[in-house]
């Protein structure tokens, strides 16, 4: 169907696959997204079986998550390649991490904009809860994929945090706009966090200044509420419809009796 496919596999959970798109601009990416759901879904359908984007499907196992590899350009040279680096990131790069880091709890409710979307995010299941970036940790929100010689354009960095479910437009556009704020205001990417984050204590974290994802929809929903950064980016239709939307969705969960409620307190209360 014309989209690129790089790489699919087996991933850690029952039943889930990886798909990994060949890079493109972000409308034509957002595009290819919408398209791969609908063709996967119908796919899958036509064998009598369901596939599911939903962020955690099943209780006690890996959710499935989105992972956006962005870069930016100036004509044919990647922005955020810097050879004499030891990260091999320019400027340009790590003021872009820089941004994202500092305000992606203000975006996350677009990135993962389900009240399932959260229970994903959560410690041990692979899935970014901790405000961190390195190379080779996947524990991390951002990681940056290691320079290979003679590869410059595919320098990159991976926001690990949106999930499959988003609307990919909203999401692209939170991003870059996370991103290009750290570049015109010159952020100061902290220390990259290459040790597991998890596996730390509170103390450790507060320590060394490592923040978190908000842990429900509410949370989300009330930080990106009072974002300049997600206004600006989605404009103010966009924006005000889909907090609406949102405080909607997080007011008929969070009323409801659900079947965890009823096994662990009706016996006892």
């Amino acid at each position: 169907m014309g989209i690129g496919v790089e790489y699919s596999h087996h991933e850690v959970a029952t039943s889930q696959h990886e798909i990994d798109m060949r890079y493109t601009d972000a409308l034509t990416m957002a595009d290819n997204v919408m398209t791969y759901r609908l063709v996967v879904k119908q796919i899958a359908l036509k064998h009598g079986v369901y596939a599911t984007f939903m962020p955690k499907p099943v209780f006690g196992i890996n959710g499935s998550g989105m992972h956006v590899h962005q870069s930016l350009f100036k004509g044919d040279r990647n922005a955020f390649f810097d050879r004499d680096d030891e990260y091999h990131l320019s400027r340009t790069g790590k003021y872009y991490i820089a941004g994202l880091l500092r305000h992606a709890p203000e975006i996350t409710s677009v990135t993962s904009q389900w009240v399932n979307s959260y229970k994903r995010l959560v410690p041990g299941y692979e899935a970014p809860v901790y405000l961190s970036w390195a190379r080779r940790n996947r524990s991390d929100l951002i990681r940056v994929p290691e320079y290979r010689p003679g590869k410059e354009n595919a320098t990159r960095i991976e926001f690990r945090s949106p999930d499959p479910a988003c609307n990919p437009y909203l999401a692209f556009s939170v991003m870059l706009a996370a991103g290009l704020e750290g570049i015109e205001k010159e952020y100061q990417v902290p220390d990259p966090v290459e040790e597991n984050v998890y596996v730390m204590s509170d103390e450790e974290r507060q320590r060394r200044g490592i923040g978190t994802l908000p842990a429900s929809l509410g949370e989300a929903i009330q930080l990106t509420e009072k974002s300049e950064v997600v206004r600006r980016a989605l404009g103010d239709h966009v924006f005000e419809n889909f907090i609406r939307n949102k405080k909607i969705e997080w007011d008929q969960y969070r009323t409801q009796v659900t079947e965890y409620e009823l096994k662990k307190y009706l016996p006892t209360l």
